[in-house]
């Protein structure tokens, strides 16, 4: 149960990166409900990353949630703020998929 709770953290990882994506892009109002959405990301990202580290190793908890922050971030990024896209960022981000599958595998 708690690697789903890791993977939830990591998806709200995602979020709130992303969020932050918009608040650069936006201004005025908009920039505050992006600023919040962040926010509300963040701490639900957090929480639920103490709440899986109650039973997993922080050491291994930290990585796969840093691993699927960093793999949705970038997707985020290729896929809705038109960034670049490359042999090596791709191959990278599948060896980042490898290690963190790799590290659930290891696990105790």
């Amino acid at each position: 149960m708690n690697w789903i709770i890791l993977i939830i953290a990591g998806l709200f990882e995602v979020a709130f990166a992303s969020c932050l994506g918009k608040v650069k892009e936006t201004s005025g109002n908009i920039m505050y409900l992006w600023f919040a959405g962040f926010l509300i990301s963040l701490t639900v990202s957090m929480l639920l990353l103490i709440k899986a580290t109650q039973t997993l190793p922080i050491g291994t908890a930290y990585a796969v949630w840093t691993g699927i922050g960093a793999i949705g971030t970038v997707l985020m990024g290729i896929f809705f703020f038109k960034d670049p896209v490359s042999f090596w960022r791709i191959f990278f981000i599948i060896t980042l998929v490898g290690s963190v599958i790799g590290l659930k595998f290891v696990s105790h």
